[in-house]
């Protein structure tokens, strides 16, 4: 407080005393008995009021709930403390504001916001933490796409399962590279049940599944094999599928893989990963599209599938919980009608790509559709694959997606191409498979329906 006041009629000097009021004996410089508001204090002239501490200044702990509601109450400044199950509202007449935070240092936890997919904030910052309940993971935002936090060790392997060389050669090899470099393929193994073309494929991070596909023109089989991707070799003995079958499509969880529609039939068949054993038969009704030819994907918790098999159906997608199982529902459709397309995906897109056309003057074609797999639609265009070709196989990380031989225009190929799945475009050289190679298929240890980012 001021001691000395210059008017303009005279001055006023305060040396060494106390002024009191509601008191007569004031035992600070200025004591108020009672408390003062502005508006109890009228000033003639010129006043200047000099505060450094604020109206209230220490540690303020409560033991009670408490409500800051503006106005006369809303004067407190230092530190408020709330006890432990106690709350506090701001009202409507209150404002409250938020400082930044140069460094945070938390002893035992820290908890994001908890929701589930449908539940994410609505205008998140990039960088913004949260962890989702439907996929038991944390995510992040990227300033485009929420992204899975990785919570397993990939190398990025993927495999070529089988298929038909040229001159009717039903192959028993599997061929081998890192989807995160570019080169060509080597040699990973053979079949244990023999060449076949026409698989399904599922897979972990640790394994991959080999269901099923066909010997010879008409010789089915209900093989199922599994490999241990870490580590080159042959397959080994699985079980078996509840029915012989080709054509099949494939997708997994972390766990769970999914063998579709084989032989024109509807349903799709379960098998856990880790395990070995007999899948289990109609697990899943692909009731939409069905039929076989099936290009499949998915994310860590719902499978997408489509058929190319009539021409009412081949633009369809349809949907279906990996976890359940059940009645397919209609995601949406492609952008055009094909058959023997492939498909593969990330956690949060997946693509469609190439196949033949026996529903429009294009026998063969070379474009790629892409879909988010939470926004159920129409599905975009991506770009188009540097040759026309169907029958490929198709493999993904969570950043890059790989298609490997086919049957191209007119034979069949040993190229490998990809593309970055989180942007648009076409086609990109890879590298070469060790051998020619359709009708195959392919699997991997980073894809979509095994989270990460």
């Amino acid at each position: 407080m001021a001691t000395t006041r210059f008017g303009h009629l005279d001055d006023f000097t305060l040396k060494n005393s106390k002024v009191g009021i509601g008191t007569s004996t004031p035992t600070e410089a200025l004591e108020v008995i009672g408390g003062s508001r502005s508006k109890d204090i009228k000033v003639t002239g010129i006043a200047t009021l000099t505060s450094y501490e604020g109206f209230l200044n220490k540690k303020t702990s409560y033991t009670e709930n408490i409500d800051i509601a503006g106005g006369e109450s809303g004067t407190l400044s230092g530190e408020v403390v709330i006890g432990a199950g106690l709350t506090m509202s701001v009202g409507t007449g209150a404002t409250t504001g938020q400082g930044s935070v140069k460094s945070l240092k938390v002893s035992n936890t820290f908890t994001p916001p908890i929701g589930g997919t449908n539940d994410r904030p609505s205008a998140p910052q990039p960088g913004a933490l949260y962890y989702n309940k439907d996929f038991r993971t944390i995510e992040y935002w990227d300033g485009s796409f929420w992204r899975q936090v990785d919570n397993v060790t990939t190398s990025g392997r993927a495999v070529v399962t089988g298929g038909v060389a040229p001159g009717s050669d039903y192959t028993a090899a599997m061929q081998l590279f890192n989807i995160h470099t570019l080169g060509n393929a080597t040699y990973f193994g053979d079949l244990i049940n023999g060449g076949r073309f026409c698989v399904g494929r599922s897979s972990s991070s640790t394994r991959g599944i080999i269901a099923g596909g066909q010997e010879g023109p008409s010789n089915p089989r209900d093989f199922i094999d599994y490999i241990t991707i870490a580590s080159a070799g042959d397959s080994q003995d699985f079980g078996d599928l509840s029915s012989a079958g080709r054509c099949f499509g494939g997708a997994s969880s972390s766990t769970r893989g999914i063998v579709g529609c084989p032989n024109a039939s509807n349903a799709g068949e379960r098998v856990e990963i880790a395990t070995t054993g007999s899948a289990v038969g109609s697990f899943i009704n692909f009731g939409l599209s069905g039929g076989n030819k099936t290009a499949q994907f998915s994310s860590p918790i719902k499978l997408l599938s489509n058929s190319g098999e009539t021409a009412s159906t081949a633009a369809v997608v349809e949907q279906v919980s990996i976890s359940s199982g059940g009645e397919t529902k209609l995601w949406g459709d492609l952008t055009r009608r094909t058959r023997q397309k492939r498909g593969t995906s990330n956690s949060v897109r997946g693509i469609f790509a190439g196949g033949y056309d026996n529903y429009d003057p294009y026998p063969n074609v070379k474009i790629m559709d892409y879909i988010n797999i939470e926004s159920e639609g129409v599905a975009v265009h991506f770009g188009d694959l540097i040759e026309i070709k169907n029958q490929m196989a198709c493999m993904s990380s969570q950043t890059r997606s790989v298609f490997a031989g086919g049957s191209g225009t007119p034979t069949t190929v040993n190229t490998i191409e990809y593309v970055n799945m989180a942007s648009t475009g076409n086609g990109q050289d890879f590298g070469d498979l060790t051998k020619k190679v359709s009708a195959t298929n392919g699997l991997s240890d980073c894809h979509g329906g095994l989270g990460g980012f």
